[in-house]
């Protein structure tokens, strides 16, 4: 039973996230030899203030 987290920047539309939810079942089902019905998603809305790149904060990132 595949379990699948993604995180991402807050900003996703719902219809992205269920085409994404789409696509990641539809791939695992393919290679993995699973179910559909095995697989679950869990979507992270990380805030820019939450995440860190390169060492900076996504938030203070985008203020330079």
């Amino acid at each position: 039973m595949p379990w699948i987290r993604i995180d991402l920047s807050t900003g996703r539309t719902e219809e992205q996230k269920q085409k994404t939810a789409e696509a990641v079942t539809n791939a695992l089902v393919e290679f993995c030899n699973c179910t559909p019905e095995s697989v679950s998603i869990i979507f992270n809305d990380v805030t820019a203030d939450n995440w860190a790149f390169s060492g900076k904060l996504l938030s203070q990132a985008n203020k330079t």
